[in-house]
């Protein structure tokens, strides 16, 4: 019982804290405003771990390595914790597997990030569009949904890019991710 109150505990903390630490590395790699509340809220959040850490990790290639190390320790940290509390039998720690699946977690993360921010844009834009979060999702999706836009055009005042790229991240999910996933488990 003590085990599955761990769990949650470390499900509901650890898990969305690593998802935010990912989303920050995102939204700086994508420019993204985050002069809005969500914004100001992952920077509040995160700022404690992310500021200390850029003191020892440097930016690489214009991105902010310190919160995707961040996220990935957080993660690794959690996947570590979850197979010594479901009872794994250590011969000796997988350090390879769970480098492996920590990564292929993070990608995942990202891909639903991905998918959360189209689906909350669109959403917004037939309810609210000039919400103060809609610069930011723009800025987030709008690397992904113009590709899309250049092959399937607007039909009329219909625009099916982001079902298109709603779909495109769900196959990516079940067929890429699936597979890195199941690879990935047999290296534990």
């Amino acid at each position: 019982m003590f085990n599955e109150a761990l769990l949650f505990l470390i499900d509901a903390l650890l898990q969305p804290f690593a998802a935010v630490l990912l989303f920050r590395f995102h939204a700086v790699w994508l420019r993204v405003p985050m002069r809005n509340p969500l914004g100001e809220f992952v920077m509040a959040i995160t700022d404690f771990a992310v500021l200390r850490a850029r003191r020892f990790i440097p930016t690489a290639w214009g991105l902010d390595s310190a919160s995707l190390l961040l996220a990935f320790a957080v993660e690794f940290g959690y996947l570590a914790t979850f197979l010594a509390l479901q009872g794994y039998a250590y011969d000796h720690f997988p350090l390879t597997g769970l480098l492996a699946w920590t990564a292929v977690k993070l990608l995942k993360f990202s891909l639903y990030l991905l998918i959360a921010s189209l689906l909350v844009e669109a959403i917004l834009s037939w309810f609210n569009p000039r919400t103060p979060i809609a610069p930011l999702l723009a800025a987030v999706n709008r690397p992904f949904v113009q590709p899309v836009r250049r092959i399937v055009p607007p039909l009329g005042q219909v625009d099916l890019s982001i079902l298109l790229l709603l779909l495109f991240c769900q196959i990516v999910l079940i067929v890429v991710v699936g597979g890195l996933e199941q690879a990935a488990m047999r290296l534990l």
